[in-house]
């Protein structure tokens, strides 16, 4: 069975109070190995007295995936289109040739909607607008692309309450063929499901690390293989959550309760995953895809 296990005690990153973009929060963290160097796009947070929470995107590099580096601006603001006035948040990342692909929620104050930016360098991005506009499915968010096209076209993760969907396209910007894939099934997540990390390839088939969340409302962690080749069909789903909130931070903070990841990182077979915690800071657990 797999279980994660946390690296250290503490957090890998908490928020920068001299910092005023991420003052109050940093969570949720996309997460790619490139380079020989461990990135994270993660999403910060300010509370500011008649703006309470507005969220941009950071960036961090590090060469020991534990120690980071980050920049002193944000590189993804909010505000700068009405579908993001709010937030730009909980980004995944994904690279296809020498491309990153950031999917993203648009956040207005109202709706969330699926976006996507893109970079040759992990810093500098572009954006291309909504993707999956809320006129589709409502409210949808946890949106994550595959790292290669199947059968001839580009593959997305979205998420509109309380299940998990996959999307095709031939361009990335308009996406149909929309099939629900995973429902919540067991105990520790009966209230809703969503893509977690973006999907990584192995020999056995895609890996998914998702979330779940019960009806008391806390989040954990599960791991379910979608197959290779036709990945609307789900080949192997751990029953057993393998990351719930057990320490201080991951219970207490701007939303107890709370592990949930937007990043992960497979070397060999040691899957790293980077997660929030509380809503608040960043933790790193790993577990070995063997136990799977």
């Amino acid at each position: 069975m797999l279980r994660l296990h946390r690296i250290g005690d503490r957090p890998i990153m908490t928020p920068r109070k001299a910092v005023s973009w991420e003052k109050s929060a940093v969570l949720n963290a996309a997460a790619i190995h490139d380079g020989g160097k461990f990135h994270l796009l993660y999403r910060a947070v300010a509370h500011n007295p008649g703006d309470p929470n507005r969220s941009c995107i950071g960036y961090a590099v590090s060469d020991d995936g534990i120690h980071f580096t980050r920049l002193d601006e944000p590189v993804l603001t909010s505000n700068v289109v009405p579908e993001e006035a709010q937030g730009v948040e909980d980004p995944r990342v994904t690279k296809i040739g020498d491309t990153f692909y950031m999917l993203y929620t648009a956040y207005d104050g109202a709706r969330t909607q699926v976006a996507l930016a893109t970079s040759t360098d992990l810093i500098h991005w572009q954006r291309h607008g909504v993707v999956i506009p809320d006129t589709l499915f409502g409210n949808n968010k946890d949106a994550a692309l595959f790292p290669e096209k199947i059968g001839g076209r580009y593959c997305m993760l979205h998420r509109p309450v309380p299940d998990i969907y996959l999307a095709f396209s031939d361009d990335l910007l308009h996406w149909t063929d929309h099939v629900r894939i995973m429902q919540p099934e067991f105990a520790w997540e009966t209230a809703k499901i969503g893509a977690g990390a973006q999907p990584i390839k192995t020999d056995k088939g895609w890996l998914l690390i998702y979330h779940g969340v019960d009806e008391k409302l806390w989040y954990r962690l599960g791991a379910a293989l979608l197959d290779l080749d036709d990945p609307t069909r789900v080949i192997a789903r751990q029953p057993e959550w393998i990351l719930q909130p057990e320490t201080e931070w991951e219970i207490v903070g701007d939303v107890n309760n709370v592990v949930f990841t937007c990043g992960a990182v497979l070397l060999g077979r040691e899957l790293w995953v980077y997660y929030g915690a509380a809503d608040t800071v960043i933790g790193l657990a790993k577990g070995n895809l063997d136990d799977f």
